[in-house]
């Protein structure tokens, strides 16, 4: 088991992955930092910095950040990106809930939650009308962070919603009736765009994307932003893509660097300066229900994750949040079109 009691400040080996034991007894605490002129030298300068901000907190937005986590395509890296996001952001000091709204539960999984089927879950509130604060749950490794669960429940929701009552905006209903400050609420949500993922979309103002640096990475995104429009349109004025997270860049390849230039010149200003390596440990740590954040903090992805996050919340202080994404749907599947 790894140790957490350094997740939020300076590490004794400042170096993102893997830690190395081979290093003798008679090598001198003086050495000098590597130069910042060199890949390890560049590494070991982020991590101390990534890693020093971590814990010193950021300023809290005014109200509370509605964030969807969002894309059709499977296995694009939502739910890695949901619980870490939501992770970064506890430490920065917010209070963050996580609604886990994928049947699979693999979020509730990620932040230790238990979610067998006879515990409360979001099932309960979209179908039962429980209120939000009988499912909610504290993680049990991050301080400020909280989770309402999906069950195996949740998969036959889309088909018991559609004879209820207001059947698009009862995830809605049940935030603002939550009393218990929060901060930040990021909604994970499953690879579709039926009701569970309207749900979300009425229920949030900010839609967050994660697209991998990979072949096909733009297929089915104008399909997605044609649905927020339409949610906007009918549901939900305040709806926006406030934010394109680019995730599984490998720098090694060529096609990651192609992908990441053509997400930036399409979307601009949206997409974090921020994005999140292929890594290992990132794949790891759900298995040991945890984030990257507590599983190896000192990482390159738990660095990444922090990074982004700490974005992310200066961009809601500097009120760039709130500028959305002003891209059409003819142009944005154009361009899918010219992925394939």
């Amino acid at each position: 088991m790894r140790s957490d009691a350094n997740i939020a400040g300076p590490m004794t080996d400042p170096v993102p992955g893997p830690r190395s034991e081979s290093l003798g007894d008679d090598v001198s605490r003086e050495t000098p930092p590597p130069m910042d002129d060199t890949p390890i030298g560049r590494a070991a300068q982020l991590a101390v910095q990534a890693l020093g901000r971590a814990g010193e907190g950021l300023p809290r937005p005014e109200q509370t950040r509605v964030m969807v986590v969002a894309n059709q395509k499977g296995g694009v890296g939502k739910t890695t990106t949901t619980v870490n996001l939501a992770a970064s952001l506890a430490l920065h000091g917010a209070r963050v809930l996580v609604v886990d709204l994928d049947p699979q539960g693999n979020a509730s999984t990620a932040l230790g939650i238990d979610h067998h089927s006879e515990v409360p879950s979001i099932y309960d509130v979209l179908v039962e009308s429980k209120p939000l604060s009988d499912v909610v749950q504290p993680v049990p490794d991050v301080e400020g962070l909280f989770c309402a669960p999906a069950t195996i429940d949740l998969a036959g929701a889309e088909i018991e919603l559609v004879s209820l009552v207001a059947r698009e905006s009862r995830l809605d209903r049940a935030i603002k009736a939550y009393e218990q400050p929060l901060d930040y609420i990021l909604i994970d949500c499953p690879p579709s765009l039926g009701l569970l993922t309207v749900n979300a979309l009425v229920a949030g103002a900010e839609v967050l994307i994660p697209i991998q640096c990979e072949y096909y990475a733009l297929e089915g995104l104008g399909q997605l932003l044609r649905n927020v429009d339409l949610v906007r349109g009918h549901l939900n004025p305040k709806l926006h893509v406030s934010t394109i997270l680019l995730t599984m860049y490998d720098g090694r390849t060529r096609l990651a660097s192609q992908v990441a230039d053509e997400v930036r010149s399409h979307f601009g200003s949206e997409v974090l300066r921020t994005s999140i390596p292929r890594s290992v440990r990132i794949s790891e740590a759900p298995s040991y229900g945890q984030t990257v954040l507590t599983y190896d903090p000192g990482s390159s992805g738990s660095l990444s994750y922090l990074e982004a996050a700490r974005e992310i919340a200066l961009r809601g202080v500097s009120g760039t949040a709130g500028q959305g994404l002003s891209v059409t749907y003819e142009s944005q599947h154009s361009m899918s079109e010219g992925n394939q």
